[in-house]
């Protein structure tokens, strides 16, 4: 594995490899199974970085500079992953996260100048992996995208399941009880969806902090513990003696239908 240092870095990386495919070339699987990434970058000095480390650590990049070329690159395949810049220059990379977020499961890395706590907030709670601010070194950047793409699948083969008197649908990203929509936040229903794919199994607190806030530096659990409370006062009768999130204390938490 090289230490590739992008734009901003002391040391720098000259190498001659392969370059990123553009809109121009068909995008299609690769048939060495490596991982497609779209990288959605206007900074040239950092696409082609990215290009030349990504493609040496075993990806397949795939390169757009705005909104627009992504959305095209999107309507002919699906990438693994998206490496998505937060300020391009047709649009806002927060509004292009929310949009793929609410269209399919590719997890997005949010990338930004940007180190505000708010900002990074923003970002996880509309649906990005993970954030990573600028100026970043290879080797970090490409730990969190294995991370990413090491992570269990939020849904289940169903687009469907019912479970008592809860129904939950991983298309529509709804949750209803006893015929009543309920309403949760992104993030709830992300949590939500972690445990009914693994139902009747126990989700660790590790597993849930990692899956949903992987690069938050959380000096406790407390974040989690406030989401599965408000998860229970929607989904239970009686969230102080719950029936379906049960607490394994001290390990984590599982669904029981």
């Amino acid at each position: 594995m090289i230490d590739c240092a992008l734009p901003d870095q002391s040391d720098h990386v000259s190498c001659s490899l392969p370059s990123a495919l553009f809109l121009n070339e068909v995008a299609v699987a690769d048939p060495e199974g490596r991982s497609v990434v779209m990288v959605v970058e206007d900074e040239e000095s950092y696409q082609d970085a990215l290009n030349i480390g990504l493609t040496v650590e075993g990806f397949v990049v795939v390169a757009a500079s705005t909104i627009t070329q992504a959305r095209e690159v999107m309507s002919n395949f699906k990438p693994d992953l998206v490496l998505l810049d937060v300020m391009l220059p047709d649009g806002s990379g927060i509004d292009y996260c929310r949009e793929i977020y609410d269209t399919s499961r590719i997890p997005v890395i949010m990338v930004s100048a940007r180190t505000s706590e708010v900002d990074v907030v923003l970002g996880l709670e509309i649906g990005a992996a993970d954030y990573v601010t600028k100026p970043y070194r290879l080797r970090e950047l490409v730990a969190r995208m294995r991370a990413v793409l090491r992570r269990p699948v939020t849904n289940t083969d169903d687009e469907i399941i019912t479970f008592g008197d809860l129904r939950i649908d991983f298309i529509r990203r709804t949750v209803t009880r006893r015929g009543i929509e309920i309403e949760l936040s992104r993030k709830e229903f992300d949590l939500l969806a972690l445990f009914a794919s693994r139902l009747g199994q126990v989700v660790t607190r590790e597993v849930c902090l990692d899956t949903l806030w992987w690069g938050l530096e959380l000096s406790d659990t407390r974040t989690l513990d406030t989401h599965v409370k408000r998860l229970r006062q929607k989904i239970e009768d009686d969230p102080g003696n719950p029936g379906h999130l049960i607490t394994i204390r001290g390990v984590g938490f599982r669904l029981d239908a």
